[in-house]
């Protein structure tokens, strides 16, 4: 499902990835662990394909997304992939399903359409009730759980999380985790985790170590 080949990239004169090679299949959830300043955060940020590597290769699901014009990334990136980042990054003034459903709008779905797919995820996630509330009314994990829900929405092929239970209680932090390989067994999606939390880092299928800038072996 996710191939990367030779990843480096640099800030300045900082060298931050300095040949990063991984394979993650179908229907695997990888945790990537690492101090800070490993260069998690800027692996997750290549392999979604919001910033370019200075060299390699990432190929998702048999497309290099960076051959892709502007336009066609971009939908790429809509239809394909999803991110959980550690802050909801929920818009304030909408509702929880408002929220969730943007994903599809951008897609071209009607909003009937994206309303239907938005609860059947809320009803799985069990925030139905709360869909009609903002983020300010809702718990931190329902916040979280409202994020996942637009992660999903348009069934994405591989889904990103960046400490996306660092923002939240050990209860909370608990469902989270588990939600994740509740996803994976029902949809077979692909989880990519960069966390701090050694719980969820072992709790996945592999676990990868980043130090100074490579994956170790």
């Amino acid at each position: 499902m996710l191939q990367a080949t030779n990843l480096t990239k640099k800030y300045g004169d900082l060298s931050v990835l300095k040949g990063v090679n991984l394979s993650i299949a179908a229907g695997e959830v990888v945790s990537i662990v690492g101090s800070s300043g490993a260069g998690k955060t800027s692996l997750l940020q290549l392999l979604g394909t919001l910033e370019k590597p200075d060299s390699g290769n990432i190929s998702i699901d048999g497309v290099n997304p960076f051959e892709l014009s502007a336009q066609k990334l971009a939908r790429f990136r809509n239809t394909s992939i999803g991110f959980i980042f550690q802050f909801h990054q929920l818009l304030p003034e909408f509702t929880a399903l408002e929220n969730a459903i943007i994903p599809a709008l951008i897609k071209g779905d009607s909003q009937a359409e994206a309303e239907k797919k938005a609860l059947a995820l809320f009803d799985l996630l069990g925030i139905s009730a709360r869909a009609k509330h903002r983020p300010s009314e809702l718990s931190g994990g329902e916040q979280q759980r409202a994020a996942v829900a637009r992660a999903l929405i348009n069934s994405p092929k591989v889904i990103f999380a960046d400490e996306p239970s660092g923002n939240l209680d050990s209860q909370s932090s608990q469902e989270l985790h588990q939600l994740f390989f509740d996803l994976r067994d029902q949809f077979n999606h692909t989880f990519v985790i960069v966390t701090h939390n050694e719980t969820l880092a072992n709790m996945a299928d592999r676990k990868l170590v980043m130090k100074d800038g490579i994956i170790l072996d």
